[in-house]
């Protein structure tokens, strides 16, 4: 199953349902507005070409990017384990990596500055801890975000262009999309659910969808 931490991870559920599907934009997309690093000579020097919002991307056929898709209802009470692997964010040419960013709650969190300037990172949460730590290049950052929450903003006090969401999901099923729009959600346990897809500009959107046994199930999800 494909998480936001980075990656693959191992089957949950023998024998369980695949939900699959592309998240779309309908209409014609505003154009990315360009960023203006000039206010630190690093950040602006660290791009050899103009470099743009990533809060409204489509690609191919409309495919909406940075979409969190993910179960927000029916697993009930079950429990699942913590990843050990953490999920990473970051601070590459003065830009958030990746710009959406979804995690396990409980999961470590290492924030990594890869620049040769201070940064700062400053989560903004409204269901847990709030934090703000300044950070040199090459001193870790780890946290910890102990409860569910759709989504996080956080943004630098150093560089205000810098802007990113963090979603804290409480079970493994879950998804950001990428280029063209495409989730996949793996090893689902046969049931009914509350399928959610959530932008940082559009809003939510949610459908409910039942899978039997080994089913592989196609979801597909439009913005206006």
């Amino acid at each position: 199953m494909l998480c936001g931490a980075g990656r693959l991870s191992p089957g949950l559920a023998p024998g369980g349902a695949s939900v699959t599907g592309v998240v779309r934009y309908q209409g014609t997309a505003p154009r990315p507005t360009r960023i203006d690093m000039s206010a630190d000579p690093f950040c602006a020097q660290a791009h050899s070409s103009p470099v743009a919002t990533e809060d409204l991307l489509t690609g191919a056929n409309g495919g909406l990017e940075n979409v969190v898709v993910y179960i927000s209802e029916g697993l009930g009470t079950t429990t699942f384990p913590v990843p050990d692997r953490p999920a990473v964010m970051e601070q590459k040419g003065c830009q958030y990596k990746p710009h959406v960013l979804a995690m396990r709650a409980g999961q470590k969190l290492n924030v990594v500055n890869s620049d040769a300037t201070t940064h700062n990172i400053h989560p903004m949460p409204n269901n847990n801890r709030e934090w703000n730590i300044s950070q040199p290049h090459g001193v870790p950052i780890e946290q910890v975000f102990a409860r569910e929450e759709i989504a996080i903003s956080v943004k630098c006090n150093v560089h205000p262009w810098m802007r990113s969401y963090i979603a804290v999901i409480k079970n493994p099923y879950f998804a950001v999309t990428g280029q063209n729009g495409n989730f996949d959600l793996k090893d689902l346990p046969p049931g009914s659910y509350t399928l959610q897809a959530w932008h940082e500009k559009l809003g939510s959107k949610m459908q409910k969808i039942t899978v039997g046994v080994g089913e592989m199930k196609t979801v597909d999800f439009v913005f206006p």
